[in-house]
């Protein structure tokens, strides 16, 4: 197990309600200090983690739409874009899981299609939330986000019931287009946990606690 590699993997996550600046600062601090790929905060701290790791290596990620997703589509492009005029590198954004179960497969393309163009130059990953999703819906999401032109599908918000597991990284890495990455998260504890996505196929991973898992490791 490589815990230099998995950390450089790592999108390091501070999405807990009611978080402070002091906690989102020490959190920027910590994804610098171990060279994560990026670091998630509230989108309310998106300018101020960028001035946090401004030119130190590591990206500023926003979550638009999250955990829900069920915002009009009108306010996840106008959030995708202010995430950008404050900085972020990367977009997580989360589908309307409503659209999904009712069918309504055009209204989830447009919607990826429409942040996909307001995220033009910046890493786009499209959350699908696995655990509410049946596997035929996971497999035509697979379709959905490579035909859109997403950098990532992401497998959890790691708000809802369930959270990644090797089995759907696995059939995501079967039905997604060679250029598409996968990023597995939610219900990510430990550094053997995350090997495992790894190892499956993710190449990126998204967690709150690998860091402190790595330093205690270390």
């Amino acid at each position: 197990m490589d815990v230099k590699r998995v950390l450089q993997l790592t999108d390091h996550t501070l999405l807990r309600v009611g978080c402070t600046e002091k906690e989102v600062a020490q959190a920027c601090e910590d994804a610098v200090a171990c060279h994560c790929a990026a670091v998630c905060v509230p989108p309310c701290f998106n300018s101020f983690a960028k001035e946090c790791i401004a030119g130190r290596g590591v990206k500023v990620c926003a979550a638009v739409g999250f955990p829900n997703g069920y915002n009009t589509t009108q306010i996840k492009v106008a959030e995708t874009e202010d995430a950008i005029a404050n900085g972020a590198d990367e977009i997580d954004m989360v589908i309307n899981m409503s659209f999904v179960k009712d069918g309504e497969w055009d209204k989830v393309r447009e919607e990826i299609d429409l942040i996909r163009k307001a995220s033009e130059g910046h890493i786009l990953k499209v959350i699908v939330e696995t655990c509410l999703l049946t596997e035929e819906e996971k497999i035509k999401l697979c379709r959905i986000v490579t035909e859109c032109g997403a950098d990532f599908i992401k497998t959890s918000t790691g708000f809802s019931s369930g959270g990644a597991t090797v089995a759907d990284v696995v059939l995501f890495r079967k039905h997604i287009g060679p250029e598409v990455q996968i990023k597995a998260a939610g219900g990510i504890h430990t550094v053997e946990e995350a090997q495992a996505m790894i190892d499956a196929g993710a190449s990126r991973i998204g967690t709150s606690s690998i860091v402190k898992a790595a330093k205690e490791i270390k």
